[in-house]
């Protein structure tokens, strides 16, 4: 009676406890249940980032297009100007100018510098060679539109009319 009383408090047989093979499946089913968290934690990690990254973007915008409504403002003022009053007008215009510069300047946008310089096509995109015994080859004589650089980074490059050998 001893002996069933101890078989009946011991569960599962003695060669099972052992058994190497149960003792990888236990292993294998616990580092499954590991991947599978591990797996979900990073999907929700990659969701949340990606939430964040365009809630960022979101607020940038806003920043930005909040910033330039007084801009708006000013031309729609301009816009309401009597016709008659052009000097009006133009001061009004150069005034919103420089609220358009200067929010620029404030982003890191800054002018790229071509007139007189020697064409570069990393800064500069001729639309126009043309021969000029006053100029050197490859000057850089006048500039149709602007480039801007954001630090480093070209936004846009300036487009010029350049010199060519006569």
């Amino acid at each position: 009676m001893n002996e069933q009383a101890l078989d009946d408090q011991d569960p599962q047989p003695a060669e099972t406890q052992n058994d190497p093979l149960e003792e990888l499946r236990r292993e294998k089913d616990s580092l499954q249940d590991r991947l599978l968290r591990t797996a979900a934690e990073f999907d929700n990690y990659r969701k949340r980032v990606d939430r964040e990254r365009r809630d960022m973007a979101d607020y940038m915008k806003a920043d930005v297009l909040t910033e330039i409504l007084p801009i708006v403002d000013n031309f729609e003022r301009a816009l309401q100007a009597p016709a008659s009053d052009a000097d009006s007008l133009r001061k009004g215009v150069e005034l919103i100018y420089k609220q358009m510069i200067d929010f620029l300047r404030k982003r890191g946008v800054t002018p790229i510098e071509a007139l007189g310089a020697d064409f570069d096509p990393n800064f500069h995109q001729a639309v126009i060679h043309e021969t000029s015994p006053a100029h050197r080859e490859g000057e850089v004589i006048e500039e149709l539109q602007r480039g801007y650089m954001l630090g480093d980074k070209l936004l846009r490059p300036a487009m010029v009319k350049v010199a060519k050998a006569a």
